[in-house]
């Protein structure tokens, strides 16, 4: 026998909570980082002679990001911080480059979708877990903007990268068309 609408119905109300919520995938992004209890940091200046964001047409390209407040999540992984550690050191990038987004757009809700994730792992020569990672701020991604924050991404290694970072990301932003020049 078939189930019907009825039974379905009791299934979504037994599963409440576990089901997606249609909401909060359709919610600001401002209110999802709330639900999720996160604060965009204050973003940091650049390390070098570059700019931390670069506006072409409707397409934003962040620079490369870490975490933006001392102590930067820094060590190899692979050698000095695991897969884990490493997660958790992209996700706090992710959210760097989420207030650098921000700063730049004056508002997350005109972010029409993350276009392409950029993410270099410091890591020893044997690690292969670069995706893994990586995921730490492509989660994130997708857990603030929804199905628009689903991207195209490179997760590669590098022997070594700036101040020892353990994660860099880049990122290239689709944002509304013909909104003008950033606040």
């Amino acid at each position: 026998m078939k189930p019907g609408i009825a039974d379905l119905m009791v299934l979504w109300a037994a599963l409440g909570p576990l089901a997606p919520s249609v909401a909060s995938q359709d919610a600001h992004p401002q209110a999802r980082l709330a639900e999720l209890g996160l604060e965009l940091p204050e973003p940091y200046p650049p390390f070098a002679n570059y700019v931390r964001a670069v506006r072409v047409g409707d397409l934003l390209y962040l620079g490369g990001h870490s975490n933006c407040e001392e102590p930067y999540e820094t060590g190899k992984v692979g050698r000095d911080r695991t897969v884990e550690e490493g997660y958790e050191a992209a996700r706090l990038t992710a959210l760097c480059l989420l207030a650098t987004l921000k700063a730049e757009l004056g508002d997350l809700g005109r972010v029409r979708r993350i276009v392409r994730v950029f993410g270099v792992v410091n890591a020893t020569d044997d690690f292969t877990e670069h995706s893994r990672v990586i995921n730490g701020a492509s989660d994130l991604l997708v857990d603030v903007f929804g199905e628009r924050g689903r991207h195209a991404r490179a997760a590669i290694g590098a022997s070594s990268l700036p101040i020892g970072l353990t994660v860099e990301i880049e990122m290239i932003v689709e944002v509304e068309a013909g909104m003008g020049e950033p606040p």
